[in-house]
């Protein structure tokens, strides 16, 4: 026999309607798939490492480099990280550093990313909001990190180390 963990009635009850809303103690939480670690990533960054080291290869170390480009703006399991408007960063998940956790975030991140680039987003019309919209600073270094290394590896590839 199951014990009765308060959520549903007593057998000698007859249960009147199935209820609409989730007990007091779980609304509110929801599922969410689980990720993975991001050890695998660093140690597939670290099989390039070892691999280029060995075999004296320059385009696989610039193909290593790439992929850590590719995985810090699109893959990186981290948050959004868009300022609400209480002044707090927003803590739903996201993946990669260039995308945000819904549609009005991403808008910001976009423009905010724009604005690193130091431009004014193009496709977006004249929102006096966007001036106010920054990267958190961890981001906005990765950012530029990654964009550095994406611009050294496709020199490094068009110069063939």
């Amino acid at each position: 026999m199951v014990a009765n963990l308060g959520r549903t009635p007593p057998p000698t009850q007859p249960p009147t309607q199935p209820p609409t809303q989730p007990p007091p103690a779980r609304r509110g939480t929801r599922r969410r798939r689980r990720r993975e670690s991001a050890l695998v990533w660093w140690g597939a960054f670290a099989v390039f490492a070892v691999a280029a080291w060995m075999l004296g290869s320059w385009p696989v170390a610039l193909l290593g480099l790439l992929a850590w480009c590719l995985y810090q703006f699109m893959l990186v399991p981290t948050f959004c990280r868009v300022r609400t408007q209480e002044g707090h960063y927003c803590t739903e998940r996201a993946r990669g550093r260039l995308f945000a956790c819904g549609p009005s975030h991403q808008q910001a991140k976009v423009d905010a990313l724009w604005r690193l680039a130091g431009l004014r987003n193009p496709f977006r019309a004249g929102s006096r909001d966007a001036a106010k919209i920054q990267l958190e600073p961890a981001d906005r270094a990765l950012v530029l990190l990654a964009a550095a290394g994406t611009v050294v590896t496709l020199i490094g590839m068009v110069h063939g180390f």
